[in-house]
């Protein structure tokens, strides 16, 4: 990966990093631009995913499933209290691992529609 496609996503964890470095290897420097860009503009941060599973203690739970595109869950949460504030407990246990799957999900439909734009 170039040097300005890696400081572009300067604020990967290591695990994202490696998983978006190993998808973009084979690339030009242009691609890897163009993808970083689209990327860091869809991706959601795990202090984000930390701080809204932690709003739902007071009263607005599921948020951070709404972030991740689980809207079922998100409104499920939201009318459960978190499932009794459970779910919520474990969403902020799991924070890291919620965020990463989402991640990586965005990354390969912003390498799918790449791919699809160039032809």
């Amino acid at each position: 990966m170039n040097s300005t496609a890696m400081m572009m996503l300067s604020n990967l964890e290591m695990e994202e990093s490696m998983f978006i470095q190993n998808l973009i290897k084979d690339m030009d420097e242009e691609k890897q631009k163009t993808f970083a860009m689209m990327y860091q503009n869809k991706r959601r941060d795990t202090t984000l995913i930390l701080v809204t599973t932690i709003i739902g203690f007071f009263g607005f739970a599921g948020i951070q499933r709404f972030l991740t595109d689980q809207i079922g869950m998100g409104i499920l949460y939201f009318f459960t209290g978190g499932l009794c504030f459970i779910g919520t407990i474990v969403d902020l246990v799991n924070h890291k691992s919620i965020a990463m799957e989402y991640n990586q999900k965005v990354a390969q439909e912003t390498l799918m529609m790449m791919n699809n734009w160039k032809s």
